[in-house]
This record gives C-alpha cells, structure tokens and sequence, in this order.
C-alpha cells in the first residue's frame, strides 16, 4: 500500500515535515516575536516584567523552532539528534556560565582595591 502521508522521508526516517507544518511554525514565530516586540516599543509593565516576558516568548520561540523547522521530537530516528542538542546545551551552558562567573570575579578583585 502506498504511503499517502504528505511529508517526505529521509533514508533514516526522519520527517522532513509538510507545508502545513513550516506554515503553522513560521505563524507560530511571527507571532512569538510581534508579541514581545510590542511590549518593548510601547512599554505598559514594569521592566522586570516586561523581561520576564520576553524570555518566555523566546523559550517557547526556540521550542517551536525545534520542533517546526529542525523536526526535534522524541521519536527513536531523532534519539541522536536530540541527545546531541542537549550535549551541545549543556557545553554552551557550562561556557557561558563559567564566562560570567570568570569576568564577574575579575571585575569585583580589581575593583576592590
């Protein structure tokens, strides 16, 4: 029997998603990105909310973008694919952090004498 789904495969089996898909995602991000950007150009909470929000709306920007564009899910095909991403969020994470902590302790050493 044919297969009559409309999203084509790789030789491993990974989707490579549908119009529908890539239209629902770019919808998604279009969104995910307006919103913010109205709350900043025309500021109606206090900052720290304001910032809260905006990292929310890029959390989930970033999840959508994962899912819709680089066809991330927990299917056994994207086993690698997803233990790779997280490897590679953990090394950025660990640099990242340890950046901020190195700079943070140079500038409070220097500026305490």
């Amino acid at each position: 029997m044919a297969n009559l789904s409309h999203s084509d495969t790789s030789r491993a089996g990974q989707s490579h998603g549908s119009s529908k898909s890539y239209l629902i995602g770019f919808v998604l991000c279009a969104i995910l990105t307006v919103i913010p950007f109205v709350l900043v150009m025309n500021p109606m909470l206090p900052r720290p909310t304001t910032l809260l929000i905006l990292v929310g709306f890029a959390v989930v920007q970033i999840v959508v973008q994962l899912v819709y564009f680089l066809h991330m899910n927990r299917s056994s095909e994207g086993g690698w694919n997803l233990a790779s991403f997280v490897f590679t969020l953990v090394i950025l994470f660990i640099v990242v952090a340890l950046s901020i902590w190195i700079i943070w302790s140079m500038h409070f050493h220097m500026m305490s004498n």
